[in-house]
């Protein structure tokens, strides 16, 4: 068990709530405070995720199980401890959201009102996130789980769009609804283990009678955090009113907790159910694929297109997840990276592409190219990215799930694979509109290409889609160890005679 000598773990979920607590005792005038706040948060950030980086370092891939494990008393009585600990599920997890905090951090330095409180909201966002990936008892994952909510509620309520009130409390009332059948679910195998230590509960068989209705509630829950249809009808709300950097968190962190969900819970807990489910959860996946393109090729909205469009790339994880072969799950995770970095590329962009012109509307913009050429190369290689176009990091997770899907349904892999195609449709359409069609308004003839600030926001981005393109193994090597126990695992629960009995 690889050990790190002192609570890393803890250090890297907690730290951000040092800041908080940093930000909370500004005092001053109201431009002093909102400038401190700023970079309180974003030296906080950065911190936190250089201490990720560390952790990834010291992470042993050749080991399946959980690493940096730490354990101490918490609720005695109940047999709940607080337990974290990574493994390589996990971890790219974490560094992905401690890569785009700062990210997101950066972005909203054009946030004007009660800047303090919002970046309070972004430090307890992140430790929230950070703490639901490295929990290694039920009950702690799910207070983590649910507290991500306050946050991101408040930052859609307050700094948000004209209907940011609606669109919040829809994505509060969605989620929670979700979340309860969850916590039913959580009783019930706390009760039937008699613990809630994750390792315990992955030895401990589930009877074959109640596995079908604790995988139904795990999706009500799972299924509205990954946005999966028809669960989904929250997001291009929630997409559309949220300030960018709720947007880039939303979109790009927050949707993997459900797909993380499945994996860490649905999927090894249940393996009896999720195979039964499997013709279900694929039906979800190809419907998410195939329809929600089409909605995205019909929007006339950037922002809202890229909305669609990261739910149809959910649909590709679902699909991958639920193949239960090591190229599969692989190809969902790299997936679940690649679809985080790319959808907060395309964000940002939106972002900057919505301060300098006011306006996301596809009819009224045009003839960017010539006039934001590094915007331009920057909004191509995104949306290539998009499309899974080999040398991008989209390509590997898409082109990973094909394959493991062809092992399993040769017409799943084909409905799943047209995600690509029509991932193309709708992101040539984006661009043309943005960067080649006729200029609409006189104004855009002075408009600034990319400051450093935006080479700030999208170098890293960028770099991570290259490097996964050209080299996926060193994201792959990361996670293959825990994919291929887990797997096998999956498979010898089926073989044994009780689970094979009632599978027929």
């Amino acid at each position: 068990m690889n050990q790190a000598g002192f609570p890393i773990l803890s250090l890297i979920t907690f730290l951000p709530l040092a800041g908080v607590v940093y930000l909370a005792t500004l005092r001053g005038e109201a431009v002093a405070v909102a400038r401190n706040a700023r970079f309180g948060a974003l030296w906080g950030s950065l911190i936190t995720f250089g201490l990720s980086l560390y952790l990834w370092v010291r992470f042993d891939p050749a080991q399946a199980g959980f690493q940096f494990v730490e354990a101490d008393s918490w609720l005695s009585g109940l047999d709940v401890q607080y337990r974290m600990g990574v493994d390589g599920i996990s971890l790219l997890l974490i560094v992905l959201t401690t890569l785009l905090t700062p990210i997101a951090v950066l972005s909203s330095w054009s946030i004007s009102t009660r800047v303090r409180e919002f970046m309070i909201a972004m430090l307890l966002l992140e430790s929230m996130t950070v703490g639901m990936f490295a929990a290694n008892d039920l009950v702690v994952f799910y207070i983590f789980f649910e507290a991500v909510l306050i946050p991101m509620y408040l930052m859609i309520g307050i700094w948000g769009g004209a209907k940011r009130i609606y669109a919040a409390v829809k994505f509060f009332l969605f989620t929670l609804a979700g979340s309860l059948f969850m916590l039913l679910a959580v009783v019930y195998l706390w009760h039937n283990a008699g613990t809630t230590d994750i390792t315990v509960l992955l030895r401990t068989p589930v009877p074959p009678a109640a596995q079908m209705w604790l995988f139904i509630a795990f999706v009500a829950s799972f299924g509205v955090k990954a946005a999966v249809w028809p669960l989904h009808s929250w997001l291009p709300d929630a997409y559309g009113e949220a300030p960018l950097p709720a947007t880039i968190l939303l979109a790009a962190v927050l949707s993997k907790m459900g797909a993380y969900g499945f994996l860490r819970f649905a999927v090894p807990l249940l393996p009896q159910a999720a195979t039964q489910a499997e013709p279900v959860m694929f039906l979800l996946g190809v419907v998410a694929v195939i329809y929600l393109s089409y909605v995205a090729i019909a929007q006339t909205d950037m922002k809202r297109m890229i909305a669609y469009s990261s739910a149809a790339h959910m649909g590709v994880i679902i699909i991958g997840i639920f193949t239960f072969t090591v190229e599969g799950v692989e190809g969902a995770l790299v997936q679940m990276i690649s679809h985080g970095v790319v959808i907060a590329g395309l964000f940002v962009l939106t972002g900057i592409l919505l301060a300098r012109t006011e306006t996301t509307t596809l009819s009224r913009l045009g003839g960017l190219a010539s006039r934001m050429p590094v915007f331009a190369a920057a909004l191509m290689l995104f949306s290539l990215a998009n499309m899974g176009m080999p040398g991008t990091s989209g390509f590997v997770g898409e082109i990973l799930v094909i394959v493991g899907a062809m092992k399993v349904n040769f017409w799943v892999s084909l409905l799943g694979g047209m995600g690509m195609i029509l991932a193309a449709v709708y992101m040539l359409i984006l661009v043309r509109a943005v960067l080649f069609d006729r200029v609409t308004r006189p104004e855009f003839e002075a408009l600034k290409d990319l400051q450093w600030r935006d080479y700030a926001l999208l170098g890293p981005l960028a770099v991570i889609v290259i490097w996964i393109g050209i080299y996926p193994t060193s994201f792959t090597g990361i996670f293959d160890a825990s994919v291929t126990s887990m797997v096998q695992t999956h498979v010898a629960a089926l073989a044994t005679p009780s689970l094979a009995m009632v599978a027929k």
